[in-house]
């Protein structure tokens, strides 16, 4: 865990070192690593050494966080980290709201959702809150309506109306990418999306609204919100250098910064 006793910085003259805290955050590659390197010399300065570690699975960087592997972690929204509290016995929290990435819809054999046919084979992560979010989406577009529209969780057996008779593979979001030209849509998250060279804006048939209640946070374990460097590593994620990165990088709305 973070060494706060350490969290101390020295002027530097003869004879005279600066100790620093080392802090270990796992995030996925794209965009939330990219962001946590871009702070990297701003929080040295403070004396934080930030040692970003990647993950490419969803429960992997939670699992981490829980059992003091690392420190904190950046990859996903509000209602997954409460899912995965309630389902593991987790005490993770959210220490700090800092972008929305829109879910959209993605096909390679239609141009609008119109053209879909009967039968369809849609893709959907299965984690469940992003397959609840994805059904959601997919509601919205007008080709699924939902038992309940408040429930968060909801599944496939959670369909009420399916008039076109769309059929479901529900696989793991980070794998959808791959099997877009196999299947005749999918529903892919923002993080997996990017880097597969789709922008939800240009490439997606319909896109979440920036109203979405999905903020990807800084999670931390209980009790851990307030330390000094992750209230640094939150401030340093909400500053303008940030702001004036992402407009650059993401100027397609790929990435939607809620500070």
């Amino acid at each position: 865990m973070i060494a706060f006793a350490a969290f101390s910085a020295f002027a530097q003259g003869a004879g005279e070192s600066s100790k620093t805290t080392v802090l270990k955050v796992g995030a996925t590659p794209v965009p939330h690593a990219e962001m946590l390197n871009l702070v990297k010399d701003d929080l040295a300065a403070q004396g934080i050494d930030l040692q970003v570690v990647e993950f490419t699975d969803y429960v992997t960087p939670n699992t981490a966080v829980e059992e003091g592997e690392i420190d904190a972690n950046f990859f996903q929204h509000i209602p997954y980290m409460e899912s995965f509290n309630t389902d593991h016995g987790y005490h993770l929290v959210n220490a700090g709201g800092i972008h929305i990435e829109p879910l959209a819809i993605y096909s390679k054999k239609v141009s609008s959702l119109a053209n879909l046919k009967k039968g369809a084979l849609i893709a959907i992560p299965n984690d469940p809150t992003n397959e609840g979010r994805a059904l959601l989406l997919l509601q919205s577009a007008g080709l699924i309506t939902l038992k309940d529209s408040t429930k968060l969780d909801s599944t496939v057996n959670d369909i009420s109306e399916n008039k076109l008779g769309l059929k479901f593979s529900e696989l793991e979001a980070a794998t959808i990418p791959r099997v877009l030209s196999d299947v005749d849509a999918a529903v892919i998250n923002g993080n997996y999306a990017i880097p597969a060279g789709l922008t939800a804006t240009k490439d997606g048939l319909f896109v979440e609204g920036a109203d979405s209640p999905y903020v990807n946070i800084i999670a931390v374990k209980e009790g851990h919100e307030n330390d000094p460097a992750i209230v640094a590593l939150v401030k340093a994620l909400q500053s303008q250098e940030v702001k004036d990165w992402v407009a650059k990088t993401y100027p397609n709305g790929e990435v939607v910064l809620v500070f």
